[in-house]
């Protein structure tokens, strides 16, 4: 499997960025991707924030298996994150994010209410990976087309302040990554999710990762998708076997790699169902979840 990664110049002019304006604000809004919370969540982020007070927000809910992501949400509230699981399309989404920062902020408001402190709109920072739904989150949360949206990474190349309401300010900033992932794993769920520019890794391990991914978790899925039979699903065959097949329905001939992008392109796209790439069993181990 090859190597990916993507870090350019304007990342990590993005990062630096938010270092400087993390004095600026009372809270940071860390969007990360339902699908693979754990994946999507950037290191480089943590450190920047320090002890600053951290909203996380799990986006694509729509996208993502309801069950696992509630396991997500558990797992968090247990280690003392506050988090927030939204379809950023919903009209209460504003009153949600809203609401759950200034719980966030509760106890700080009050003592600086107590010390005869104005009381004033609370300034988010708004951060996430690229492709990760800011955006269009941002769009609903001021209800009009504020922030360029795209399913692809790398839209926001920009910061701007964002007046929620009288009692929410925002600043969006650009997708960053981090100069290295700590597993290719995380790499390979990031590129399927959509957080990597797809002329960047090769589509056919992502689609080999995304094939395994499913024959564990859902292999009628990809039965009934792509119309290939249950002895293309079997044991004997190997990953490559099922993408091969997949290929010949979608009358491909032997264009995988076309038949990779569409298997990708039909992840990010909930044509697969609503699927998660990782529960937190999995992912940091049965010991740490419990």
């Amino acid at each position: 499997m090859a190597t990916i990664q993507w870090f350019p110049g304007h990342m990590a002019k993005a990062l630096r960025q938010i270092r400087e304006q993390m004095s600026l604000v009372d809270i940071v809004f860390e969007l990360v991707d339902a699908r693979l919370p754990y994946s999507s969540l950037n290191p480089e982020v943590k450190k920047a924030m320090g002890d600053k007070p951290h909203l996380l927000i799990l986006t694509k809910l729509d996208l993502a298996d309801p069950g696992v992501t509630q396991k997500w949400i558990q797992y968090f509230e247990h280690h003392g994150q506050p988090v927030l699981a939204v379809d950023s399309r919903d009209r209460k989404v504003a009153s949600l994010v809203t609401k759950k920062a200034q719980a966030v902020l509760e106890e700080k408001r009050l003592s600086q209410q107590q010390k005869g402190m104005q009381e004033r709109a609370i300034r988010a920072m708004c951060v996430g990976v690229p492709n990760v739904g800011k955006s269009t989150l941002l769009n609903h949360l001021v209800n009009r087309n504020v922030a360029t949206t795209g399913n692809r990474p790398g839209v926001t190349t920009g910061q701007q302040w964002l007046r929620l309401s009288a009692d929410l300010e925002l600043l969006d900033t650009p997708g960053v990554l981090w100069p290295k992932f700590q597993t290719q794993e995380i790499g390979v769920k990031l590129a399927l999710s959509g957080t990597i520019k797809d002329s960047l890794f090769p589509k056919d391990d992502v689609a080999l990762f995304a094939i395994r991914h499913l024959r564990t978790v859902h292999p009628e899925t990809v039965i009934d998708r792509y119309h290939i039979s249950e002895t293309d699903m079997s044991e004997q065959a190997s990953d490559a076997d099922v993408l091969l097949a997949i290929t010949a329905k979608l009358g491909f001939k032997d264009d995988y790699d076309r038949a990779s992008e569409r298997l990708i392109f039909d992840f990010r796209k909930g044509k697969l169902g609503r699927l998660s790439l990782e529960s937190p069993a999995d992912t940091i181990g049965a010991t740490e979840v419990d």
